[in-house]
């Protein structure tokens, strides 16, 4: 029997967000309830599901949908968002992925997506496919105590006019979605949140698999009285023998416009009574975070990870998307085995603008596609992917010339999993 993807109906969509349980390894990966089905199935555009079916069983899986991504300089570009990819452990190793993937990459090239983006459960699955990791996060866990932190000194916010007030799931939603886009305006690597987005993250139809637990919520207000930060944590209840607390806050989500509402949330989340150890959640590796407190040592690293992964799709439009601090010009011999995005590109900078055309001028570098989603957010270097053979360089310095001109002056960042 031929087993080739194919989108799917509503009638098949229960069995399919079964497969997705069952590939992902869920204790309840059994078909869900009609609740559910009927919840995801609002949210969910079945023309960009695909599934594999064997003897009328879902044996594999993959979603895409429609997707902003911030790139350096804060313009935002349509991206094909990649999720709930899988294929059932008895169909491993059948080319089921391959097919699926190419169907969808062929699909976003259609419709004119710049970038395609996925959260990688497995590092060694998708530079296969042209991705490379473009946004890596890192977690830290605090010793409070050991931190250097005056409980009785003013939060920040309170000194500079500014104030911290705790809300709920309601004002999240409402005051949400403004603040989000003055984040994403800000911060290259940010993807877009839907309405659904906020509702699920503030309890409202959670599927039934998953727990519900309800948060804290504090927003930071400006001193003229706008929300620039949120904060989103939840405390356990741990006390030790002699009757001390040791509760730990984590932090799910930590979002701001501006760095007085970052310190100021981060000040507010370490000064909680009775918390002692505060996990901070997926930050930028470069968060302000450790060197905000007086002994940066008392932040342990406990993730460090790659987070966002990057597919270019459209060459030009990526490269010519994104600012630049330097003048330059680089001709890119771009390898797509993929053959949605090769070619060789004359790529001119300077921080007024950039141009990106096609070619055939000298390559002053030769990369993978892959190579080059790692390095159009900024945050892969060059120079070090020369060192490690990912990229050729025919003219003496380029590399490092190349350097200068992707550096984005902060590394990127995506708060979101997908």
């Amino acid at each position: 029997m031929s087993l080739d993807p194919r989108t799917v109906s509503a009638a098949e969509f229960p069995d399919w967000l079964r497969a997705v349980g069952t590939g992902f390894v869920r204790a309840s990966a059994g078909v869900p309830g009609e609740e559910e089905v009927a919840l995801r199935l609002a949210h969910t555009d079945l023309g960009r599901v695909q599934g594999v079916f064997d003897a009328g069983r879902c044996v594999a899986t993959f979603r895409s949908f429609a997707q902003e991504l911030t790139v350096v300089g804060g313009a935002r570009v349509p991206a094909d968002a990649i999720t709930a990819v899988t294929v059932t452990p008895t169909h491993r190793r059948r080319g089921l992925l391959n097919r699926m993937m190419a169907v969808d990459l062929a699909s976003a090239k259609e419709r004119g997506d710049v970038l395609a983006s996925l959260i990688a459960a497995e590092y060694p699955i998708y530079g296969r496919y042209g991705f490379g990791p473009a946004a890596w996060i890192t977690e830290w866990e605090i010793d409070v105590p050991r931190a250097g932190l005056d409980p009785r000194a003013p939060v920040p916010s309170e000194a500079d006019g500014g104030r911290i007030e705790l809300v709920d799931g309601a004002d999240v939603r409402k005051l949400g979605p403004e603040l989000h886009g003055r984040v994403a305006a800000r911060q290259h690597g940010v993807v877009s949140r839907d309405e659904r987005w906020w509702q699920r993250n503030t309890g409202v139809d959670v599927p039934e698999h998953e727990t519900w637990s309800e948060p804290f919520y504090a927003v930071y207000r400006s001193p003229d009285g706008e929300v620039d930060g949120l904060v989103v944590y939840r405390a356990d209840d741990h006390w030790g023998d002699r009757k001390q607390p040791r509760e730990t806050a984590t932090v799910s989500s930590l979002i701001a416009a501006t760095p007085a509402a970052e310190r100021s949330l981060w000040r507010f989340v370490c000064s909680i009574d009775w918390i002692t150890t505060v996990r901070t959640g997926y930050r930028a590796p470069d968060d302000l975070l450790p060197l905000l407190l007086p002994d940066p040592r008392a932040a342990r690293v406990v993730t460090q990870a790659d987070w966002l992964w990057l597919r270019v799709l459209d060459v030009p439009a990526a490269l010519e998307a994104r600012t630049y601090a330097t003048g330059s010009a680089l001709v890119l011999d771009v390898h797509d085995a993929g053959g949605l995005a090769g070619g060789r590109f004359l790529l001119e900078v300077s921080p007024s603008g950039a141009s990106c055309v096609p070619t055939t001028r000298s390559a002053d570098l030769t990369l993978d596609v892959a190579e080059l989603g790692a390095l159009c957010l900024g945050d892969e270097s060059p120079v070090r992917l020369a060192a490690l053979g990912r990229l050729d360089e025919h003219r003496v310095g380029a590399a490092a010339e190349a350097d200068v001109v992707f550096r984005a002056p902060r590394r990127a960042w995506c708060p979101d999993v997908f």
